[in-house]
């Protein structure tokens, strides 16, 4: 039976990506809340969790149900409402979330455009208003992946759940974002047990930005032919028999394109070769910009 979690469910302000953020004291809750599909919206079950409303609801949304209504059909069928807990938001960004009168204190949520935030077994009513605040103050991200896990951060530090830490998660779902482009998970993280799960999750959302995010156009430097060159010596210092051998080897292919290679990767390159795979030359969370 899980117990004891706090989640944030939202659809991007451009539209184009939904997502889940959730901690909890649970072994691996990621496994159990979140669920989301590109162009239909997102969902978190939770309380005594029914994971049969992650399908059942995308299900109502993709045949057209608004958040609402999905949520209403979610209930009339399920004999076990009163210790429920979901929060949905449909494509549209419309939001609805439902606390069960049989969820154990304290246990709440509210709802804005775009966004659905609930939780139970909390510190009180002021995890999911520093959650609320955080996301209102964080239309500045630069993705939903970093707006969500900043709300999530915010629940956390003010309190989070009563009994503590130990999982947290982070899915975010946007059409064609998934490993080239074959699906669409642009993020799906998780960190099921540790002493710090929402600190965990940032750095592996660090690193997840680093091998599976292109960078953006303005940071790609085209490669002229003495670059080439310098790369090629480059991968032979590594004792590879070509650039694009290492490139392939380290995971980085996501920084090297085949006219242009990203910035901060050569600088690594350049500076200190052991580290130019996984960019951990610069402080968390220095690579989102």
């Amino acid at each position: 039976m899980l117990r004891v979690t706090f989640s944030i469910v939202a659809r991007s302000a451009d539209g184009e990506s939904w997502g889940v953020a959730v901690a909890s004291k649970f072994l691996a809750v990621g496994s159990v809340v979140p669920a989301a599909v590109a162009g239909v919206g997102a969902v978190a079950t939770q309380a005594w969790a029914n994971v049969a409303y992650k399908g059942i609801a995308l299900s109502h949304l993709d045949e057209g149900a608004t958040a609402s209504v999905a949520l209403d059909r979610l209930l009339e069928e399920d004999d076990g409402r009163e210790h429920r807990q979901v929060g949905i938001v449909d494509c549209d960004g419309g939001a609805a979330t439902y606390t069960g009168p049989e969820c154990l204190p304290w246990a709440g949520g509210r709802t804005g455009p775009g966004v659905a935030i609930q939780g139970n077994i909390l510190t009180g009513p002021e995890v999911v208003e520093a959650i609320w605040a955080a996301w209102e103050a964080g239309a500045d991200e630069p993705t939903l992946a970093r707006r969500l896990l900043a709300a999530l951060q915010a629940g956390d530090a003010a309190g989070g759940d009563r009994r503590g830490k130990q999982s947290a998660a982070l899915l975010v779902v946007k059409e064609g974002a998934g490993y080239d482009g074959g699906d669409d998970i642009a993020v799906d993280l998780r960190v099921d047990d540790n002493p710090e799960p929402c600190g965990e999750l940032e750095r592996l959302l660090d690193l997840n930005q680093w091998y599976l995010t292109a960078p953006p156009e303005a940071d790609r430097l085209p490669l002229d032919g003495a670059l080439r060159a310098e790369l090629e010596r480059f991968a032979e210092s590594q004792r590879h028999p070509s650039f694009e051998s290492w490139v392939g080897a380290e995971n980085v292919e996501m920084r090297v394109g085949e006219d242009w290679i990203d910035a901060r990767l050569l600088s690594l390159i350049r500076r200190s070769p052991g580290t130019a795979a996984t960019g951990r030359d610069t402080a968390p969370g220095a690579e989102h910009h």
